[in-house]
């Protein structure tokens, strides 16, 4: 297994020299502690704790996975302790009110943290991770008594928290869901139904577990529009903080999974447990997917974090593996055979797994600006602000979320590819890292899922077309300086404006056949998600190069020159060797639907 290590010169390279943080952190109400000296401490520390506490346990929680008992889970050896001490560290409240005993430090710091912490150990992430969409649950729709009661331990850590959505009836069709919740008395509520692939959803590392659930009240109307969001604890909780008796919501199975073994995901059964109402009757779809942008963010970060490793993985050994000889001639001479890395092919590999992963990172951290602005709308309660960049989230989340999956569960598959058949072995790791990353194309709605979203909510119904506007006007005035340049600069700028004007013809050709065809929406949505992910990685590629490029020119980058000369030529490999994928998919799209409609349901056959 790949020993960790944080990526913090490529961290610092993003955060100072390509988006300038420190400007963006001076900007926000919630800003004035994240100074440079306190970033880099958080920096240093989460790296420490993720290299040294986290990362040794990720292939011995896989190995060991998690042990189901009669409704009780025990995760594997040394997460219990690991857990301990990244509450009492204080990761949990990073980003949170300071009233509840937070940090109250900007969200994409939480954001940096998480994607060390994913890299070293996304199993072990899963659990403190599904805490933050429950906590913004509660911040952002929970009456006062509900905040005060439930934020302080979880924010502490002492609690996690889970989001319960899906049912063994329907996934992303959340308008089928059957749980309902009949008024009590007392002003609660009894829950019952079930909920499946609940993460986190039992376990041994806190004390109790707050549910956020969607279930139906009875006068309910039906679909979407019909259902309501309640808290649901696994232990009930007395009105001074302290603990009560076991709630009827108990585990009823653990998902035997593929991957990320060592993350619990169960399979819920709630028996008339006590509930409690968040946010309005019947508007609680609306509240759950309140934060569905921030959330669809950090698992676009697994997308990276699974790169990264897979890089990390995959550099060593190739230096160190020796096969053939090099076709330029000998490169090692004093050894029988040349290591992998003279190979042109390996070479190849290794650079697409770093293009993703620090395309992909730059990506994250674009979009991690955008998520603090509209967090601060919230708690301002600046709601012009908050819409307005949870628009622009809007769009990019789709792109962030279903691309970089897919490019990291691309990345982790070349790792084993490096390896040769090394990599089909469980000793070396990589198979792990393929095996964890495939879920991140599935949860959070599948790529097919992000797709419709992109071009078929956002794109065509919502705006018109005007959010791809919007961004690729972006494009073009970054490209239009350089556009005569020379060098590594100029061949990008020029690539970037055609690709911008291209996909602005193809957002024009794909609305206008999809107002005559509706199909063509569905056939075309996964090949425009993917185009526009191609040269969305491109836009960020080239302001990294540009930064490397003024750091060389004018000597005051705080890195080796080598550093900026590495970041030049990914670029240069990006452009050329990768982004010309998008051609395939722009064609693809235009494509007629006959050939994906025409054949009937009964032809469909295997025998």
């Amino acid at each position: 297994m790949p020993q960790y290590k944080a990526p913090l010169r490529d961290m610092r390279f993003l955060l100072n020299e390509v988006f300038d943080y420190p400007a963006h952190y001076a900007s926000l109400p919630n800003g004035e502690d994240a100074t440079p000296d306190m970033v880099d401490a958080i920096l240093e520390g989460a790296a420490t704790f993720c290299e040294e506490v986290l990362s040794p346990l990720n292939l011995s929680g896989d190995q060991e996975g998690c042990t189901f008992n009669d409704g009780e889970v025990t995760t594997p050896k040394g997460f219990k302790e690991a857990y301990a001490e990244y509450a009492a560290g204080g990761w949990q409240g990073l980003s949170h009110p300071k009233e509840y005993g937070g940090q109250e430090l900007p969200m994409s710091l939480n954001l940096l943290k998480s994607e060390m912490m994913g890299t070293a150990n996304w199993s072990f992430t899963m659990y403190p991770g599904l805490s933050l969409g429950c906590m913004n649950t509660v911040f952002q729709f929970g009456t006062t008594e509900q905040k005060n009661l439930y934020m302080p331990p979880l924010v502490e850590g002492r609690w996690t928290g889970t989001m319960c959505l899906t049912e063994p009836q329907c996934g992303t069709d959340l308008g089928q869901v059957k749980s309902k919740a009949e008024p009590q008395p007392d002003g609660s509520y009894k829950i019952s139904g079930t909920k499946i692939f609940i993460s986190s959803g039992e376990h041994d590392l806190a004390e109790n577990i707050i549910h956020i659930v969607l279930a139906r009240l009875p006068d309910a109307p039906k679909g979407t529009k019909g259902i309501s969001l309640f808290i649901v604890p696994k232990f009930l909780v007395n009105a001074d903080g302290s603990l009560g008796a076991r709630n009827a919501v108990k585990a009823g199975s653990l998902e035997h999974k593929m991957g990320i073994r060592a993350s619990a995901t169960a399979v819920l059964n709630f028996d008339g447990a006590t509930g409690y109402l968040i946010a309005e009757p019947n508007k609680g779809l609306e509240a759950m997917f309140t934060f569905m942008n921030t959330a669809r963010i950090g698992t676009a970060v697994q997308g990276v974090a699974h790169a990264e490793l897979s890089y990390q993985g995959s550099l060593p050994y190739a230096k160190e593996r020796r096969s053939m000889r090099a076709l330029s001639g000998k490169k090692d001479p004093d050894h029988t055979a040349d290591a992998l890395i003279w190979h042109a092919d390996v070479r190849r590999m290794l650079l697409t797994q770093k293009a993703f992963a620090e395309g992909g990172r730059s990506m994250i951290y674009f979009a991690a600006k955008l998520a603090d602005h509209m967090v601060s709308g919230v708690a301002t309660g600046d709601k012009a602000k908050y819409e307005e960049y949870d628009d622009k989230l809007g769009f990019y989340t789709p792109i962030l979320k279903g691309f970089l999956t897919e490019m990291g569960l691309e990345a982790a598959n070349i790792g084993m590819q490096v390896f040769g058949g090394h990599g089909y072995i469980k000793e070396h790791g990589m198979e792990q890292i393929a095996r964890d990353a495939r879920i991140s194309t599935l949860y959070e709605g599948t790529t097919g899922i992000q797709a419709l979203d992109l071009l078929g909510r956002k794109v065509l119904l919502t705006t018109r077309g005007a959010c791809v506007k919007e961004f690729t006007n972006d494009i073009l005035a970054f490209a239009r300086p350089h556009l005569f340049s020379g060098g590594v600069m100029g061949k990008i700028a020029r690539k970037l404006y055609r690709r911008a004007y291209q996909w602005k013809w193809l957002t024009l050709r794909v609305m206008l056949r999809a107002a005559k065809d509706r199909d063509v929406v569905s056939a075309a949505c996964h090949d425009y998600l993917m185009f526009s992910g191609f040269v969305t990685m491109g836009y960020f590629w080239g302001l990294q190069a540009q930064a490397a490029q003024k750091k060389l020119a004018d000597g005051t980058g705080k890195e080796p020159a080598e550093f900026y000369k590495a970041k030049l030529q990914t670029a240069e490999f990006y452009f050329e060797r990768l982004l010309p994928r998008a051609d395939s998919h722009a064609k693809s799209m235009l494509s007629s639907t006959a050939s994906v409609m025409q054949m009937a349901n009964d032809d469909f056959s295997f025998t």
